[in-house]
């Protein structure tokens, strides 16, 4: 994948836009997954995600081709998250009630036909619940354990993409899940 990448970078830097298009394809449901889980926005991870792409191509002639694309390239958009929360007020959240009904939020339109709804009504709190406290986790926390366990990326890439050393992501990975634990005992 990454030799991929890499004849795909060559051509972009010879001025074959359609090369970076071939990128984006490969990359952008990944990016836009990772986004999501930080932002817990559609329309914000779609335009951070959008970003992303437009700064990794404006700024393609310092990527180092020895590394994966895909980390220096989560790393955009990681960073780019972390400064979107930084500078978002709390204005909704998913949890969020939808106007004109009783009870409902933007998790009970998703449906399933195989649980049971009192299975579903479970789940979707359970999951909400999650999505929530990792919400309130500090920044560092987040970044790491949406990195860690619902992207599933590797401690090493973690590593490179929030430019810390491995221990402090260990470390922040472990306290993240301590805080994660505290914060869902009562469930």
């Amino acid at each position: 994948m990454n030799a991929l990448v890499n004849k795909r970078i060559a051509k972009v830097l010879k001025g074959d836009q359609n090369a970076f298009a071939e990128i984006v394809e490969l990359y952008q449901h990944q990016l836009f997954q990772i986004c999501y889980r930080m932002l817990g926005n559609k329309q914000e991870a779609e335009d951070i995600a959008q970003e992303a792409f437009m700064r990794a191509y404006v700024n393609i002639h310092t990527f180092d081709q020895n590394r994966k694309f895909s980390t220096w390239l989560y790393r955009i958009a990681t960073n780019l998250c972390i400064d979107r929360i930084r500078k978002k007020k709390p204005d909704y959240h998913l949890d969020a009630e939808v106007r004109g009904t009783e009870g409902l939020n933007m998790y009970s339109k998703v449906a399933n036909d195989d649980e049971l709804p009192e299975e579903e009504l479970m789940r979707m709190e359970v999951q909400e619940r999650v999505q929530y406290e990792i919400s309130r986790l500090p920044d560092k926390y987040r970044a790491a354990i949406v990195l860690k366990y619902i992207e599933e990326l590797p401690l090493a890439e973690i590593s490179e993409i929030l430019d810390l050393p491995l221990g402090t992501v260990k470390t922040r990975i472990h306290r993240g899940r301590e805080a994660l634990r505290k914060q869902l005992s009562n469930l």
